[in-house]
């Protein structure tokens, strides 16, 4: 797959980049030269390959799962104005 000046421009539009014609013209070869790469790169055989996730093995950490209300109705409305049945009090905003 090749990039010209115009896949370039259509890019950095719909990324909402301002790019110059000349700043067009230098990345149209950069981004040859990484399409160049990817292309190498699916050329590699990958058959019984497994995905990697991370280069050490590891488990993930779990915890204990446990439902609560929270307990901190009171802390949370220690510092508001008003407040009724742990639940904030609000002037009447709207008629």
């Amino acid at each position: 797959m090749s990039v010209d000046t115009q896949t370039v421009k259509k890019v950095a539009r719909l990324a909402r980049i301002k790019v110059s014609d000349a700043d067009a013209e230098r990345m149209t070869g950069e981004l040859n030269a990484i399409l160049g790469f990817v292309e190498q790169l699916d050329e590699v055989n990958i058959d019984g390959v497994e995905p990697l996730t991370s280069v050490v093995e590891q488990t993930m950490k779990k915890r204990q799962d446990g439902v609560t209300d929270g307990g901190y109705a009171n802390d949370i409305i220690a510092n508001a104005p008003a407040s009724e049945d742990n639940f904030f009090m609000v002037p009447k905003v709207v008629e």
